[in-house]
């Protein structure tokens, strides 16, 4: 193969070539015509049927991009990537194909042929293929920037569900504009000629902050103290949450001085240098490799890895499964997503270290199920700052008159070109200007909502005669480190920025937090507090100065710095929380009356449980099962069985079922609600559920006898140490440790069986020592009820573990 070549026409044939022998296939296009996929859809199948890694990322911009397109690729096989790059009406145009096979060779493309027939075969295509050999280093620039486009904050998964809502808006938008789609079924293949502007964040490295001296603090002696329990109990994974600023990395570095081989995962690049240095810090003696981009030293003691590149296939099977002793999981509320499932269950450590500040939902249930159910340490920022090892705060809640409600709102945040329009105005800054001098103190970080806006603000108060950057990933002329410095300095009063301050970058001296963008995320809201408030010598507390107007979540946010945080009547709470000790909470009158109105107005709990669940939905491609409703919706699942009596009157009510789903449910809703409602103070009767339940759709009606039950139920209650320890210990079962197939049979016949049949109308019954399910099931609704109770069985299983863990770990 030549090591570059100048393709001008029957792309098909060179691409098809590329794909035969191929390990990893990354296609990055502006869009994507059904004529392509057709193309090269065979090839495609036997790459991803022999094992190969597919991704593909295209664009909507103009909705060119065809829905059926979309389709035709998810229908090939479920293991091929897609990622919808949401240009929000900016140009999208990049053409490039990348391939490498196991070998470590690879070869790209990059020119003008999108993903369609006849910029494949027959049109006016300039293309120019080279080969890895030619120049590393621009191969690896490549692969980088497809990484990086491909988890780009703009794109989205498609999957069944996210594709309903891209056909919606495809539908929508040609509707608007016949003549384009006309253009395109007509001849379907020509290429737009617009300039490319894709955003990319610059990768800022920056000197390591020296730690001090190298003992640990209070903070960190709880979490190791916990964390050497959790290994003396036998878990092989575990949580801890710890409010940014108590030391996270430096904890994590503690902790792996016991372990011989670590490997440090984490998102964004700097993290990772930033973590080699404290992990250095600690163990000088220990060799410490970068994984990521260009450099790949993954032979190192500890290797600190980016989770896009140690995702790639190929890299991530240059490792052994075994190869390391400890995986460390920074910005564990992160590890939901398939790109960190992925790295996570292909190794198997002896232990696994989640570490995060801020859970997705504030009680950490969504990445429950991946450290076992086992959160080692918890400390928030609120109780750090009761424990005085954070900074107290002085808020000071500003009103924004700015009609937000009027501003397009797409899943889970504003339009930006809406939302810009109306923050560039100077009565706008002016505003901000005159809250910021009246609260401010010596060294600020604004937040706000795109780069625009920080450029815009920052020269507005350059203008007024302060000394502000705006620093993001286009600022140029001065580094992050350089704009750190002179902050700290003194030398600068103000950096705008949007979101480099988020997570990974300590900067003690902050004293005053300026927010001028609405609240979008609690998780990054969480994370921008925390950058003000690291104890620093003569800083007495964190001023945080934000706007407040009719935006979502405005009056939910300030719930984050309850010390009370127990709802009230109706499920609603107060709109002023109660702040800890030496805080402060000031918020403008207009301020305050919209908190109440904007609590008093909070959309109708059914509907908010429902979109919340159609987000899921989304994210999933699928219908979500209970207990990934618990795990990972934004709402608590237990407000869908206090609205609708069971997850399924749920699925029924919001009309998610089929015409025989909704037949089935309504025939046996009084067992559905049973299952969910029964009262367990033990898991007991889950638990001969869950025996029958195992035996399939088939045979899960046939009765049983206690003896029946008697090993499966004494084995689950003893497989796993926080269940014998929760449900197994008391007086009465403790002698049952050592199986005995009488005793145990007796517990059970006395426990569960005799006490559900008692309290369940009728609908189960413990007679004559056979315990029976007493429902008439048709043929035809026998597996959809069987699923039913099966995963409100496994809900309720783990939803029991999980409350009373929580419940030990309080009275402790």
């Amino acid at each position: 193969m030549q090591n570059i070549k100048f393709v001008t026409g029957n792309l098909r044939k060179e691409l098809t070539g590329l794909m035969n022998d191929a390990s990893s296939i990354y296609i990055l296009t502006s869009f994507i015509m059904k004529s392509g996929v057709s193309l090269l859809a065979p090839f495609l199948k036997e790459a991803v049927d022999r094992g190969a890694e597919v991704r593909i990322c295209t664009g909507d911009y103009l909705f060119v991009t065809q829905p059926d397109a979309l389709e035709m690729l998810l229908e090939i096989n479920p293991k091929i990537e897609i990622q919808l790059y949401r240009s929000n009406g900016r140009s999208f145009h990049p053409k490039a194909y990348l391939f490498q096979n196991e070998d470590g060779d690879g070869s790209f493309i990059v020119g003008s042929s999108n993903l369609s027939n006849s910029a494949l075969t027959s049109g006016v295509e300039w293309n120019l293929m080279i080969n890895n050999e030619v120049d590393q280093e621009v191969y690896q620039e490549a692969l980088d920037a497809f990484i990086k486009t491909f988890h780009h904050e703009q794109t989205i998964t498609i999957n069944k569900e996210t594709l309903k809502d891209y056909r919606n808006e495809y539908e929508n938008y040609h509707e608007r504009h016949p003549d384009l789609l006309r253009q395109w079924t007509k001849s379907e293949e020509e290429v737009l000629t617009l300039p490319i502007l894709i955003e990319q964040p610059e990768i800022i490295k920056e000197s390591p902050v020296v730690y001090g001296q190298l003992t640990p603090r209070q903070a960190q002696k709880e979490a190791l103290e916990m964390l050497s329990t959790t290994l003396e109990e036998g878990y092989s994974k575990a949580m801890v949450v710890m409010a940014t600023g108590l030391g996270k990395t430096y904890l994590a570095g503690f902790f792996a001085q016991d372990f011989k081989r670590i490997l440090f995962v984490a998102h964004r690049e700097e993290i990772l240098g930033q973590a080699r240095n404290s992990f250095r810090n600690i163990m000088p003696e220990r060799s410490m490799g970068l994984y990521y981009g260009k450099e790949k030293e993954g032979e190192a003691d500890c290797v600190f890895a980016s989770i896009y590149t140690l995702g790639i296939h190929r890299h991530l099977a240059s490792f052994d499964p075994n190869d390391f002793d400890l995986i460390i999981v920074d910005e564990f509320h992160h590890a939901a997503a398939g790109s960190y499932q992925k790295v996570i269950n292909y190794f198997r450590p002896k232990f696994l270290l989640g570490i995060t500040a801020t859970p997705d939902r504030m009680d950490g249930k969504d990445v429950y199920a991946i450290c076992e159910g086992n959160v080692a340490y918890q400390l928030h920022f609120i109780e750090a700052i009761q424990k005085q090892w954070l900074a107290p705060f002085h808020y000071y809640g500003v009103y924004d008159d700015t009609d937000y409600s009027q501003i397009t709102w797409l899943g889970t945040r504003y339009d930006e070109e809406e939302l810009t329009l109306i923050q560039l105005r100077d009565e706008m800054a002016d505003k901000v200007l005159e809250a910021w001098r009246a609260h401010k103190q010596t060294r600020t970080i604004a937040f706000c909502s795109s780069i625009r806006q920080a450029n815009f603000l920052s020269n507005y108060f350059n203008r007024k005669g302060y000394r502000t950057v705006s620093l993001n990933s286009k600022t140029v002329g001065i580094t992050r480190g350089e704009a750190i410095q002179r902050l700290d300095m003194g030398t600068i009063d103000i950096i705008f920025t949007v979101d480099l301050f988020n997570e990974g970058v300590d900067i003690p001296s902050v004293d005053t937090l300026l927010f001028v963008r609405p609240t979008e995320s609690l998780t990054v809201f969480t994370q921008q507090v925390g950058r003000g408030l690291r104890l620093f010598a003569g800083k007495d507390h964190c001023v945080i100065i934000d706007l407040i107007g009719n935006y979502r979540n405005a009056d939910i946010k300030l719930q984050l710095f309850n010390t009370e945080p127990a709802e009230v009547k109706n499920g609603k709470k107060a709109a002023i929380p109660s702040v800890p000790s030496g805080c402060e909470l000031n918020i403008e009158l207009a301020a305050v009356n919209l908190l109440d109105e904007l609590n008093r107005k909070r959309q109708p709990r059914k509907d908010k449980i429902f979109g919340d669940y159609i987000e899921l939905k989304k994210e999933l491609g699928r219908r979500p099962t209970y207990l990934e409703l618990h795990l990972q919706g934004r709402s608590n699942s237990r407000e869908y069985k206090q609205e609708f009596k069971s997850y399924a009157g749920f699925l029924y009510w919001a009309d998610d079922l089929t015409n025989e789903e909704k037949k089935a449910f309504v025939d046996n809703e009084d067992w559905l609600v049973e299952v969910e409602s029964t009262g367990m103070a033990k898991s007991y009767k889950m638990v001969v559920l869950d025996y029958m339940l195992s035996r399939g759709a088939n045979n899960w009606l046939n009765p049983v006898t206690p003896k029946d039950v008697a090993p499966y139920f004494h084995y689950y209650l003893t497989e796993k140490e926080y269940r014998k320890r929760i449900d197994f210990s008391d007086k009465a079962s403790i002698q049952l440790w050592e199986f005995d197939e009488q005793k145990v049979g007796k517990l059970i016949a006395n426990m569960p069986m005799t006490k559900w049949s008692g309290s369940s109308k009728g609908l189960t019954e413990f007679k004559e020592g056979i315990f029976a399910i007493r429902i008439d099931l048709p043929v035809s609704h026998n597996e959809i009820v069987y699923e039913w109770t099966r995963q409100i069985c496994e809900y309720r299983l783990h939803e029991h573990f999980e409350r009373k863990e929580e419940n030990l770990k309080l009275l402790v």
